[in-house]
């Protein structure tokens, strides 16, 4: 039997929509106090919905690790006192967090200002989350990077910048395979040599699988990299399907092209039929919280969750049990 949480990304759609961070420019005066107001929000949205999963943005601390702007520097330690109110309702209701910083985050750079900027991003989200008082399942994921060079020499310039993170940032780190360079069994060394556990993104395997490992071998292997009593995670979508358009002129003319979209490119919502599959196959074995990566985000939760209530999964306390 598996107990599993769904969470859904950043974004909530439904009621309405509700903004997730302060997103005004440095000339407005952005402040993490304001992005906890929104965020607050969010959680009673989560508490409505019964979901204990979701990933906050990034950006919850505006302008916090760019150099040129150092008056937003001490953004956490002015809001100490509202951390550590919000990580309580977090607690409270029961929902694990995580963040997920982007693609200009880049730990293993070969340039040495993008690997600091890379440490300074990921120590303000370790930082954030020693100041809410969360537990360890509470992790910020993170690619491992650029592969120039080959992979080993990727992975050393990755050991060079985990040297380089504080300790929060350090303890809260968690590595995913991705759909191009680094595969499951590319991660795994990292995880092995660092100690940080590995988010298997099911998709990514699908696109960026060597050694033709099936999802339920995947999965074993990147659950195995959690420590005891910390609830393994994973990311799954599904591929989106509709055929774009793609227009270019010829002459005076416009034509348009039929393109069918790449594998690695996430659809609205999730495929029900799939995901059903792997929860009564290799998901079912264990307890493991699964981030939807859904362009719908709760309304691809929602449906999701509805439609595999009515084909006879419970749903408890924020959970599918299997």
């Amino acid at each position: 039997m598996g107990l599993h949480r769904l969470g859904f990304a950043v974004k909530v759609l439904g009621g309405g929509g509700l903004p997730s961070h302060d997103t005004r420019r440095w000339q407005s005066g952005p402040h993490l106090r304001r992005s906890l107001e929104l965020q607050a929000a969010i959680l009673e949205r989560l508490d409505e919905l019964d979901v204990r999963m979701y990933r906050m943005p990034t950006q919850l601390a505006p302008y916090a690790t760019f150099p040129g702007h150092p008056e937003f520097h001490g953004q956490v330690e002015e809001c100490a006192e509202e951390l550590a109110a919000h990580g309580a309702r977090i607690r409270e209701l029961g929902v694990r967090v995580s963040t997920h910083p982007g693609q200009y985050t880049v730990l293993n750079s070969e340039n040495p200002d993008t690997q600091a900027a890379a440490v300074a991003e990921l120590d303000v989200q370790g930082a954030l989350f020693d100041a809410m008082g969360l537990g360890p399942e509470c992790v910020v994921i993170l690619h491992v990077g650029g592969a120039a060079g080959g992979v080993d020499a990727a992975h050393d310039r990755f050991r060079a910048g985990f040297a380089r993170l504080s300790d929060a940032a350090r303890r809260r780190l968690v590595i995913e395979n991705d759909d191009r360079s680094f595969a499951l069994t590319d991660v795994l060394p990292l995880s092995e040599d660092l100690g940080v556990p590995v988010v298997f993104d099911v998709l990514h395997h699908h696109c960026h699988d060597p050694e033709g490992l099936t999802v339920g071998e995947a999965l074993d292997l990147a659950r195995g990299t959690w420590p005891a009593g910390v609830r393994p995670k994973i990311h799954y979508s599904s591929p989106r399907t509709a055929l774009e358009e793609r227009e270019r002129k010829v002459g005076r003319k416009t034509v348009r092209t039929p393109v069918v979209p790449p594998l690695r490119a996430h659809a609205d919502t999730v495929d029900p039929i799939g995901f059903e599959e792997l929860l009564r196959g290799p998901l079912g074995r264990g307890d493991v919280d699964v981030m939807l990566e859904a362009k719908g985000k709760d309304l691809a939760l929602v449906a999701l969750r509805d439609h595999l209530v009515r084909r006879g999964f419970a749903w408890e306390d924020g959970a599918l049990r299997v």
